[in-house]
């Protein structure tokens, strides 16, 4: 089962909203791994970042590649049926639901983004198993009650939900910000919900020239931070093995892309549980 929030249904007026002349965050990334849903505009500074930082692209597939692990654990292993990833993106290969689907075909499924261009594209995210669930929410980071609150048509809150951030906080300037934003969502999950994050990293010279040089853009600035910052979102959480790592080293499966090159890759990712 899908559920269309009502926006959905006014197509004209939501591509009316979309800017095709600056590059967009999830045309870029979109970019990035492969997908079809960018513009010139947003493969120009790609290809320009390319140029600066290569190993920007191996970001972006890596990231892509960890929340598929990270999914299909906790849809196995702790048995979770419920998840809830926020900062969405462009649908593209294996999302979220599918993962968990495959796993689990009860499995229920809320996106959220407030972005124009994603919401143009919720349909693709919108495909369910029978027995499961998906919905999407045209809701805002910055207001966790409001998408707590509308995810709850959707999710049992009385059982654990997973809750996905993925390449996201980075876009909130201030780190005590979005520390709290976290907090907050956390909050109001049950016991034995799990946090999940990864976030590019300020660990080489090279990513922080691509973050400066994608800020200087035109598009919604995006922020590397230190690997400290990135564990402190999971402070009060039980970490799950490995704990704060490169995304490539979350886990990696033997059977698909594995650590290769890890120490390349200037982004790291966790997951914790909520006791």
């Amino acid at each position: 089962m899908s559920d269309f929030s009502p926006q959905l249904a006014a197509s004209e007026e939501i591509r009316a909203r979309i800017d095709t002349s600056t590059p967009h965050s999830a045309r870029f990334w979109n970019y990035f791994v492969g997908g079809k849903d960018h513009y010139e505009v947003d493969r120009q500074i790609g290809d320009q970042i390319k140029e600066i930082f290569p190993g920007l692209v191996d970001v972006a597939l890596t990231s892509r590649h960890f929340l598929g692990r990270a999914v299909r654990h906790l849809a196995g292993e702790p048995g979770l049926r419920q998840f809830l990833d926020i900062g969405t993106g462009l649908p593209t290969a294996d999302n979220t639901h599918q993962v968990a689907q495959r796993v689990a075909p009860d499995a229920r499924i809320v996106y959220v983004d407030n972005d124009p261009i994603v919401l143009a594209h919720a349909g693709a995210l919108l495909t369910s198993t029978p027995e499961g669930r998906t919905a999407y929410l045209d809701a805002d980071l910055y207001d966790p009650d409001a998408v707590l609150e509308a995810a709850a048509a959707t999710l049992d809150f009385s059982q654990p939900i997973a809750l996905i951030i993925l390449n996201t906080l980075g876009h909130v300037a201030d780190h005590d910000q979005a520390r709290d934003l976290v907090r907050r969502l956390m909050a109001g999950l049950p016991s034995g919900s799990h946090l999940v994050i990864s976030d590019s990293t300020a660990t080489s010279e090279g990513m922080i020239a691509a973050s400066a040089a994608y800020n200087a853009s035109g598009a919604t600035p995006y922020y590397v931070r230190g690997v400290e910052e990135i564990a402190g979102f999971f402070d009060g959480l039980e970490l799950l093995d490995p704990g704060v790592v490169r995304v490539p080293d979350w886990r990696p499966d033997p059977e698909g892309p594995g650590s290769a090159g890890a120490a390349s890759v200037d982004a790291y990712c966790g997951v914790g549980r909520k006791r």
